[in-house]
């Protein structure tokens, strides 16, 4: 029935919707060839592009976020920028910037914008933490309107439009904490752990012998922007709808009748966050082959959706309590 209904409201054909949704676990496994493990991170990272957001990757080195990146713009074929973020960098290398220029027939001379690395379908902002705020809120207009305006023009960016910032969590020396407004903007925040010990070594194995590791692109912009719209017409039931409702309403201290919440909450998430949590769980349930987003697709994906939205005070900071802590009290709390 569920699928019927993307069917008829969709543009494509119940064959060209099947034949998309199959490019989806051969998108996967062309990955795999080159990130070892990590399937949860990979989800996540799936799951913020069929969703039409951006993501946030934190991890201390040498867990692949960059070659993550990489691997995920050859297997989609799309074009791709990396932008490394340094104390020095300035908003104009970011946008692109007005050259003066002479016609060589007339000696005729005009501004022409040069567009700047942002103007590409995938961007890798490598390390957006190593850049003072004024470079970081050069990002703001792009993520959110997915144009950018200079000398007051506006320059549309191409679509699809996905962001992936990386930072590194244990260094402090010459960063600067992107802002709650910056951090809001992103659709997940995406944490990177160790691998296994079966993963390390396959990672081992992988990448110090002759192995060809040639990942082949599955998608394209078109299919990605199919797919998008797809997503919104996954189907959420209405208690599943009134259930991310009170969860996100019950991360705010002043109305939340969560104990935790009320000892150790600052501030609490906003209606985008309900956005999020649902555009989400529709995207986890395409990507799983499903065309109805379950409990399940919810819970698993409130701890990346809210983690950078839910504030703790500093009575949290003196117990060591973190925003992960406070999603699962709240998972516990809140029932359907």
């Amino acid at each position: 029935m569920t699928f019927c209904f993307i069917f008829l409201t969709s543009r494509m054909t119940e064959q060209e919707v099947t034949a998309l949704l199959a490019k989806l676990p051969v998108l996967k496994a062309e990955i795999a060839k080159v990130i070892v493990g990590q399937e949860t991170v990979l989800d996540e990272v799936l799951v913020a592009l069929l969703a039409g957001g951006h993501a946030l990757l934190e991890g201390v080195p040498g867990l692949a976020k960059t070659l993550l990146v990489r691997t995920l713009a050859a297997a989609t074929d799309l074009p791709f920028r990396r932008i490394q973020f340094t104390p020095d960098l300035m908003p104009t290398d970011i946008l692109g910037t007005e050259v003066l220029e002479e016609e060589h027939g007339t000696g005729r001379r005009s501004f022409t914008f040069k567009p700047g690395p942002i103007f590409a379908s995938l961007v890798l902002a490598d390390e957006i933490n190593r850049t003072p705020p004024k470079t970081q809120a050069a990002l703001l207009e792009a993520m959110q309107e997915g144009h950018v305006t200079y000398a007051g023009q506006e320059h549309a960016l191409p679509k699809p439009f996905f962001l992936l910032a990386t930072q590194n969590p244990i260094e402090q020396s010459g960063t600067y904490p992107l802002p709650e407004a910056q951090l809001d903007r992103f659709l997940l925040y995406v944490r990177i752990g160790y691998p296994t010990a079966e993963e390390e070594l396959a990672v081992l194995r992988g990448t110090t012998g002759t192995a060809d590791q040639t990942v082949q692109p599955v998608l394209g912009g078109a299919d990605i922007r199919e797919l998008q719209a797809l997503v919104r017409q996954v189907s959420l039931s209405p208690e599943l709808m009134d259930f991310v409702n009170r969860l996100v309403r019950a991360t705010r201290p002043a109305t939340s009748e969560v104990k935790f919440i009320k000892d150790y909450g600052r501030w609490g998430a906003g209606p985008r966050a309900g956005q999020a949590l649902i555009l989400c769980a529709k995207a986890r349930a395409l990507l799983h082959g499903r065309f109805a987003a379950t409990l399940e697709d919810i819970r698993t994906l409130a701890p990346p959706v809210l983690r950078h939205r839910v504030l703790l005070n500093f009575n949290a900071e003196a117990e060591n309590l973190t925003a992960d802590d406070a999603v699962a009290e709240l998972l516990k709390a809140v029932q359907v």
